[in-house]
């Protein structure tokens, strides 16, 4: 395959030209969300033997917020963890095709939210959910915490629905995985852009069709994204919610031919992105928003419209999909090196 695919949509796509930046002086990022997944459990032994050792979400988070202070950097690189963590527990067995093991992990979750502390002895995932929920929902609103809350309900019910897909050996459709898709893609973490820039959306905003073609836009970018990025490891363990292998099983195409239908897609979700930046002012003007709140929005739009971008350059530089195959090539001789997502490409 190409090695060249995504790098040459970038260079295509207007919306996805400028590349995101690596700030100089996040370098001690890295060891500090390290240090800080380790001592809480999360990341076990040495973190390059395992994908979420390697996923480096200290270098996503830098990227997204190249002005903000290490400490708030870490916050979110810890949370980009701790998803992560989950991502992996939902999709390995007992919880791959439990539904019911799904929603009692869940369940354990945002009860220790709802609760205020982690049971005795609880699993390191409620700990330090309890622990980040704590750091960041202290200065938001109750509306903003309902509504993360309400986003990791969808979540709950995204995975569980996966859960039972994978138990009876159905995939969903061509038609409705797009939705499908952003419900198991961790909704909750785009409601974090908010702390992040000490601002709250306004609740009209978040009902109007606008804001729903921008945020739906921007998480297809992502999410198909990443589906190009994990194929290969979740094509060897047999796991059909990606976009490429529903799109190949659908058409009956190989893997190379659908994986470069999957970026023309997001080629065109990237054009809907853009359109729905260009048309913010009138979307505001429409709301009638305070200088202040409008400055508010237009922030976090920012950030939702360089997201994708940031996400695709941290997706070349994670070592998070890297094949196993590409592990045992790699043997015992000569240094290691975290492969990227060209490295995935390469070796499909």
């Amino acid at each position: 395959m190409d090695v060249s695919l995504l790098q040459s949509m970038t260079e295509r796509v207007s919306g996805l030209a400028t590349p995101s930046v690596l700030p100089s002086d996040a370098w001690p990022l890295g060891e500090r969300v390290t240090t800080w997944a380790r001592a809480n459990g999360l990341v076990l032994g040495d973190p390059d033997s395992s994908p979420l050792g390697r996923a480096r979400c200290d270098r996503l988070a830098a990227r997204l917020f190249p002005a903000a202070d290490l400490d708030r950097l870490e916050l979110l690189g810890r949370w980009l963890t701790w998803a992560f963590a989950l991502d992996d527990m939902l999709d390995c067995e007992p919880l791959a095709a439990s539904a019911t093991g799904v929603h009692g992990l869940y369940e354990a979750l945002l009860a220790a939210v709802r609760r205020g502390h982690a049971t005795p002895g609880a699993r390191p995932l409620e700990s330090t959910l309890v622990e980040l929920w704590d750091a960041t929902a202290a200065g938001m609103t109750r509306d903003w915490r309902r509504r993360f809350l309400q986003h990791m309900e969808e979540h709950r019910a995204g995975c569980a629905q996966e859960a039972v897909n994978r138990r009876i050996g159905e995939a969903p459709g061509v038609d409705d995985y797009p939705s499908v898709r952003r419900r198991a893609c961790a909704p909750f973490l785009f409601d974090l852009v908010e702390p992040m820039l000490d601002v709250e959306l306004p609740t009209g905003l978040l009902v109007t069709p606008w804001w729903k073609n921008l945020s739906e836009a921007t998480a297809d970018i992502v999410a198909w994204s990443n589906d190009v990025a994990s194929h290969a490891r979740e094509a060897e363990r047999g796991d059909a919610h990606n976009h490429v292998t529903v799109l190949s099983a659908a058409y009956d195409f190989p893997p190379e031919r659908t994986v470069e239908w999957v970026v023309e897609r997001i080629e065109h979700r990237a054009g809907d992105l853009a359109a729905a930046g260009r048309t913010m002012d009138e979307a505001l003007n429409w709301l009638q928003l305070t200088p202040e709140r409008r400055s508010d929005v237009e922030r976090v739009v920012g950030v939702f419209l360089a997201l994708p971008r940031a996400h695709i350059d941290w997706l070349c530089e994670s070592g998070r999909y890297r094949p196993r195959a590409e592990d045992r090539r790699q043997g015992d001789d000569g240094p290691r090196r975290a492969k990227g997502l060209w490295d995935v490409l390469a070796s499909m």
